[in-house]
């Protein structure tokens, strides 16, 4: 068995940082869905500015509001602003398909990778 990386979510900016949320990644419904993440889904979030890491879960946010927002705790480590990639991963012993999104500056998809 292999850990596989499934859907990611790249080139996304933070728009909203909410450190009294319990906890979470709120993404635009339209990008959960292009992206294939499914709501409460763990996910690995990775700053392309600091190269800061966590793990949390997927809160799926309005549709086309274009909202990436980190939640709670991970809302002091990834913060407004910062160029960030979201993945999910599965666990399989042999390959999966994958769904590569890029988005664009106002965080609306652009294309698949």
């Amino acid at each position: 068995m292999r850990i596989l990386v499934r859907s990611k979510l790249h080139k996304a900016t933070v728009t909203e940082a909410n450190p009294d949320y319990i906890g979470s990644i709120t993404i635009d419904a339209d990008l959960v869905e292009k992206c294939g993440f499914w709501p409460g889904e763990k996910v690995l979030v990775v700053s392309n500015n600091t190269g800061e890491r966590l793990e949390t879960y997927v809160i799926v946010g309005e549709p086309g509001s274009g909202q990436i927002r980190m939640n709670g705790g991970a809302a002091h480590r990834i913060t407004v602003g910062e160029e960030i990639i979201v993945m999910a991963f599965e666990v399989s012993d042999t390959p999966v398909e994958t769904t590569f999104v890029l988005v664009d500056k106002d965080n609306r998809f652009d294309r698949y990778l």
